[in-house]
């Protein structure tokens, strides 16, 4: 019979591996399912023997990741069998198919306890490891204090005290109000006098676990740990099992040293002093070797024992001791010892006075920085940025500024941003500090964020002897071939500030200057050429009296520009050329800026925003994640306090083009004009995804400011949340947090924020729009400190969108967040959405979400406002169907028509009021940007009936059939059902209708449309 039965089992188990595919498995797997529920039924024939092969099966296939929602209940009556080999399938497979909250484990509560104070050690273990793994509050209730008895009881064996030591700790973590604390401190201390290491290793893991809670009731503990390190690495008094790669116990030092950092000082100066005679010890007594193992487990010690010099704040002579120690590791070739000690140094920098022993290695350092391991150049970056100051900025800045041109873009931006600040803080001269950021501008112009060329602007406005140096200066660059589009912005601001001040030198005339500026107009952007018509208007104020043929050249220049479709640059022409017919008067209208008011520096300001990444940042996270054992438990998915761990989050500035950014340099209240930082968030992704002025409305000012979440919340003590999996939650059970369907549709409106929620991940969305080009990132978050896996990210771009999205990493690490950037291209018009297939797993859950990517018709679309003159003509000349459509629509959401107008305005199509002589009509104009029609005008007129706000008449036009018809249906869209509703495909354009009269106002014959007339095409 038995014979029989396990052949059984061994028969099944090969049937499955000989399946030649995954639907020959799933029908084998049914065939056995079906045969076990029939057996299961009729229960009263089976023997335990039977139940427990059958049983047996039941988990074979739950670990082949089929469902298995039946047997459970036989499963747990083998955990009161009287058999060893019973039992054991009773309490293994029950700890495997059910989580904390099943009712069934209520059954089994009675039998477990009896077990546990039973006096068969066997059954002990089988029991302490079950409660160790389901955790719960029942059995945290039911059975602590059997538990705590067996941990202190002298009769126990090591084997059964061991498993107890890390059960407690696993009821602790998930409810630590069931641990009777009452004397439980001098218990705690009376363990740590125990003799045997397995012992004495899981209670220092209980301990470190207590001590991060709160340490004030433990100070008792405190000379005991340091007799533990004294023992161990001093004495070396281990038993030879207990020895790793000739290491005593390694893991115990480690953990005692962890419990060590949790305690703010050490008073008594005896326990002082003998730590510090081993903390020496392990400082001097490690070298590199050949042996990884031996390599991995001494440098745990060692760089633990790091961790604790700082933490206790060591003597100047230890200080050195360390740096000199990381000074032989940052040179040697294992690339885990140096990014280790490059880590190390950054945060000694932080905690204590090192800075001239750290400099000695700064050769060495900058070496890193050209490391093929970009982990490891990011340390040594981190490190020099830390270790600058007046004596050695020079040095640093200068290796920077040559590293620049060969590092590779994910780092440009972080290396800019430091350059900058640093060229800043420590500057020897102000010329030198011009000079680096124009060498900046120069070799990494992409990277360079808005506020780096703001900042130069400010400190030559305000020096005056260092006026003509820059004015100098950015001439010479502007006369290279190529230049980048920040130098001219950069330049234009200076030299027509400045320029008159190098009248005298050759090559300087008003003339010559202004050429060199002129010949960069054609192929800058929009926002350039704003500053570039300031710059023309400061010239011809210096040069009076006027230069004929320069001032006829400029008013032609304002002439061209008058009729811009842009309202930013029209305004600037129109204004300047009347400006500049006042001759003299112009010298005080247009007067030099005033000097900035001193402030802190909004870079600066940003870097400690941003400083994220960094060994500090490394080292608080890491106090986090003290509590997680090496020890058989596994904890679960729900946080018991409901809340999800904070995580810190990295962040990726997004380069900002402001649409008038002369503008955010002007003395708006004395201070550089930028919204206020967002208060922190609760949100993972919160700060991140703050507000980012890309290309406001015209003439806007805002200059945003990024306010990272900078610091783990919770810190040592955080809830340990990772996941055995419910059977009953398998395949996709996992909920959303939050409407999918209106976080899309708020993303349609703005350009950062939540694209999706749930418990295990967060993903966000922070996009740029310009003309027909988006770039996006995706942040994805994990919110566990176990890993995702398996997460894959597949877009499923509609027709008219080109879409390339980075590559996504298979695994999202604990509690990280990982940034895929997305770019976007907009072939033609179309409603269509394109959607993001994402799917990750976590424990064994597999979890499958399709989401709307926000990149929709209204983004491609730019606000403009059409006057009477222009917008008269273009209407008349689209005559009708296919370019013009009419429409009435019905089953319009009531709305008053400013609340129209707002919702008009918010998808980027804007009113134009005072065009249309009715007060219930409205006439709004949009451009359209795609690359089959490239910049497209498009005009609308919606005609309303007060006596019945349900239904309206709607016109529109532009230059393109299918953008005149997908124009239209979308902004039915709106109109009609808000959130967007998904959609069936676009029908075929839709049949003439009868065009709408035009408003009544006649226009004279001339039209000064011609611009708008060439996009219409």
């Amino acid at each position: 019979m038995a014979m029989h039965g396990m052949r059984g089992l061994s028969v099944f188990i090969s049937d499955i591996r000989n399946c030649p595919n995954k639907d020959q498995e799933r029908l084998r797997v049914d065939k056995e399912l079906g045969n076990i529920r029939t057996r299961f039924k009729n229960e009263k024939g089976l023997t335990p023997y039977e139940k427990k092969k059958y049983v047996w099966k039941m988990l074979y296939i739950y670990m082949l990741g089929y469902d298995v929602d039946f047997g459970h209940m036989e499963a747990v009556s083998l955990i009161s069998a009287p058999k060893y080999p019973e039992k054991q399938v009773g309490y293994i497979v029950t700890s495997c198919l059910l989580n904390e909250n099943h009712d069934f484990l209520r059954l089994a509560i009675n039998t477990v306890r009896n077990d546990i104070i039973g006096r068969n050690e066997t059954f002990q273990c089988l029991a302490l490891t079950m409660v160790g793994n389901i955790g719960g509050r029942e059995f945290a209730e039911s059975l602590a204090p059997d538990v705590q008895k067996l941990l202190l009881s002298s009769s126990c064996r090591p084997l059964v005290r061991k498993k107890a030591a890390l059960c407690l700790l696993r009821l602790y973590r998930k409810n630590p109000d069931v641990v009777n604390v009452d004397g439980w401190a001098d218990r705690m201390a009376q363990l740590l006098d125990e003799r045997d290491l397995g012992v004495l290793t899981s209670s220092m893991s209980l301990l470190v676990a207590l001590v991060a809670n709160n340490h004030e009731a433990y100070w008792t503990c405190l000379p005991k740990c340091v007799k533990i390190l004294e023992r161990l690495a001093r004495n070396q008094d281990v038993p030879q099992e207990y020895t790793y790669y000739g290491i005593p116990s390694p893991w115990l030092q480690v953990k005692t040293m962890r419990a060590l950092q949790y305690f703010p000082a050490i008073e008594d100066p005896n326990t002082r002093r003998t730590l510090f005679e081993v903390l020496q010890r392990i400082l001097m007594g490690t070298d590199v070797v050949k042996n990884v193992n031996k390599n991995n487990a001494s440098h745990a010690v060692l760089f633990e024992a790091l961790a604790l010099v700082m933490h206790l704040d060591a003597e100047k002579e230890m200080m050195s001791q360390c740096v000199a120690l990381l000074g032989k590791f940052i040179a040697v070739r294992e690339p885990n010892i140096r990014y280790l000690g490059l880590e190390n140094m950054t945060r000694m920098l932080m905690v204590t006075d090192v800075q001239d022993i750290i400099k000695r290695h700064q050769a060495q350092i900058i070496t890193s920085l050209k490391d093929p391991d970009i982990s490891i150049r990011r340390r040594a970056l981190d490190l020099l940025y830390g270790m600058c100051d007046v004596t050695n900025a020079k040095d640093i800045v200068e290796e920077i500024l040559q590293y620049l041109s060969t590092a590779d873009f994910a780092m440009r931006e972080e290396l800019s941003l430091k350059a900058a600040i640093l060229a800043e803080k420590f500057a020897p001269d102000l010329s030198w500090y011009v000079d680096v950021i124009l060498q900046l501008i120069d070799k990494a112009g992409d990277f360079i964020s808005d506020d780096i060329w703001f900042r130069v602007v400010q400190f030559v406005t305000n020096n005056e002897d260092l006026q003509p140096y820059a004015a100098t200066k950015v001439k010479e660059y502007l006369e290279k071939p190529a230049v980048h589009e920040t130098m001219v912005k950069v330049s234009a601001y200076i030299l027509g500030e400045y320029s008159h001040l190098l009248s005298r030198r050759p090559g300087c005339s008003p003339k010559e200057i202004f050429s060199i500026l002129h010949e960069k107009l054609p192929t800058v952007s929009t926002t350039t050429i704003s500053i570039l018509l300031s710059a023309y208007a400061k010239i011809l104020m210096h040069t009076q009296p006027p230069d004929q043929e320069l001032q006829n050249q400029i008013w032609a220049i304002f002439n061209k520009y008058e009729s811009c479709i842009d309202a930013e640059i029209q305004q600037r022409a129109v204004e300047y050329f009347a400006l500049s017919r006042k001759g003299a008067a112009l010298m005080d209208i247009l007067a030099e800026m005033p000097k900035f008011p001193e402030r802190q520096s909004s870079l600066i300001k940003k870097a400690e925003d941003a400083e994220i990444d960094t060994a500090e940042q490394s080292a608080i996270k890491l106090r986090a994640q003290q509590q997680t054992s090496n020890a058989l438990v596994v904890t679960d998915s729900r946080p018991a306090n409901g809340t999800p761990p904070q995580v810190p989050v990295s962040q990726l500035s997004l380069v900002k083009d402001h649409n008038s950014t002369d503008h955010a340099l002007s003395h708006e209240n004395g201070t550089l004009s930028k919204v206020d930082p967002q208060p922190p968030s609760a949100d993972l992704l919160g700060d991140l995804l703050g507000p980012l002025a890309i290309e406001g409305p015209p003439g806007a000012t805002v200059q945003s400011e990024h306010n990272a979440v900078s610091g783990m919340e919770g810190g040592p003590g955080a809830v340990d949340v990772s996941a055995i999996v419910p059977i009953e939650e398998q395949e996709n059970t996992v909920q959303p947090i939050g409407n999918i369907a209106e976080r899309f549709h708020a993303l349609c409106l703005k350009d950062s924020g939540v694209l999706y929620e749930d418990p295990h991940i967060q993903i966000g969305i922070k996009a740029e729009w310009r003309a027909h080009h988006g770039r996006l990132v995706l942040f994805l978050g994990n919110k566990n400190i176990a890993p995702l896996v398996s997460v894959q990210a597949l877009i499923l771009p509609p027709a008219h969108l080109k879409i390339e999205l980075s590559l996504v990493p298979d695994t999202i690490p604990p509690r990280a967040q990982v940034q895929c950037p997305l770019e976007v291209a907009n072939l033609r018009p179309s409603r269509d959405v394109a959607v993001l297939d994402f799917s990750y797993k976590f424990g064994a859950n597999m979890v499958n979400v399709k989401l709307r990517l926000p990149a929709v018709l209204n983004k491609f679309l730019q606000p403009i406002t059409v006057s009477t003159e222009e917008f008269f003509p273009q209407w008349r000349s689209l005559t009708g169907p296919p370019l013009k459509l009419q429409e009435v629509v019905r089953g319009v959401r009531p709305m008053p028509l400013p609340e129209m107008a707002n919702l008009l305005n918010s998808f980027r199509i804007m009113t134009c009021p005072g065009l249309d002589p009715n007060p219930n009509n409205l006439v709004a104009s949009t451009t359209f940007y795609s690359e089959s029609t490239r910049a497209m005008l498009c005009l609308i007129r919606i005609e309303t009936d007060p006596a019945d706000r349900t239904q309206l008449r709607m016109t529109l036009g532009s230059g393109d059939p299918t953008l005149t018809f997908e124009l239209k249906e979308f902004i039915k869209e709106q109109l009609i059902s808000i959130p967007m509703a998904p959609r069936a495909p676009a029908p075929p354009v839709a049949a003439p209708t009868t065009p709408a009269a035009a408003p009544t106002p006649q226009i004279p014959p001339n039209d000064p449309a011609a611009l708008l007339a060439g996009l219409l095409g």
